[in-house]
């Protein structure tokens, strides 16, 4: 995942998985001279929930002597998500958003520090959990491009690791304690709206009525995507007209959703 000339972007939400890949990464660099580590934090702008997050990111980079990046969405989107939701009278589920914006906003924040790659605190449960969202919804395409390493061959992206994926989120939670680790004590007041809510609910459950049924999930997962990677194939990428972030469209999702269109860009239908 990592090489020793790295300059590692770590996505710090403040949470316990993302604090806990920033100590570890911490720990690991100190062995190696030419290694960075920089963390990036995205301010969403959730009223009541991300600035406890924000403030623990930044008590702990201080702590650690990393440098910390901090990003908003209402310098890149003009409005933070409380309001923006707040706006759309027809709208997506909240997770549905801050998805798409929170991963354009990762990825224009590590340009900004020159990272060269992108590390992220997805644990096992999360990864599963991905898993089963795109299956139910159908997306084969993102479930083929699945990988704990993602290298972006035509460069738009910088690429992305997932150190502890293959971590159970419990493991997770029981090192950052061990080590003394305040997390985030509020939970996001959208979570309620996302299926994957749902399905955390029954893995959760599965897997205290059958242990290591997760592991099998993910097992299987990654057999499912070596066999359908082959028949997936990639997607040209463009600069977004409005933003220049790489798409596959002429605007990028996030563009998309808050409301740029090609009309106003001048830009053939």
């Amino acid at each position: 995942m990592f090489s020793p000339t790295d300059h590692v972007a770590v996505a710090v939400s403040g949470g316990k998985d993302s604090l806990t890949l920033l100590m570890i990464l911490k720990k690991l660099s100190s062995r190696f001279s030419q290694t960075k580590i920089t963390a990036v934090t995205i301010d969403e702008g959730i009223a009541g929930y991300r600035e406890e997050a924000v403030d623990l990111a930044s008590e702990y980079c201080k702590k650690l002597s990393v440098d910390h990046e901090i990003v908003s969405f209402e310098e890149l989107y003009g409005s933070g998500l409380d309001d923006f939701l707040r706006e759309r009278k027809d709208r997506l589920t909240a997770c549905s958003y801050c998805g798409v914006f929170r991963r354009k906003a990762i990825n224009v924040a590590a340009r900004r520090v020159g990272a060269t790659k992108i590390a992220t605190a997805h644990n096992l449960d999360d990864v599963v959990q991905t898993y089963l969202l795109n299956l139910f919804q159908g997306d084969v395409d993102r479930f083929a491009r699945f990988s704990p390493v993602l290298h972006d061959p035509r460069g738009g992206f910088l690429p992305r690791v997932k150190p502890l994926c293959e971590v159970p989120e419990k493991e997770v939670a029981l090192y950052g304690y061990v080590e003394g680790l305040t997390f985030q004590s509020a939970s996001c007041p959208y979570m309620m709206e996302a299926l994957r809510n749902e399905l955390r609910t029954v893995l959760n459950r599965l897997e205290l009525a059958h242990p290591g049924v997760v592991f099998s999930a993910y097992r299987a997962m990654t057999r499912l995507r070596a066999l359908a990677e082959p028949n997936v194939a990639p997607s040209e990428l463009h600069a977004c007209r409005s933003c220049g972030e790489p798409t596959t469209l002429e605007l990028c999702e996030a563009c998309r959703m808050v409301g740029v269109t090609t009309d106003k860009l001048d830009i053939p239908a």
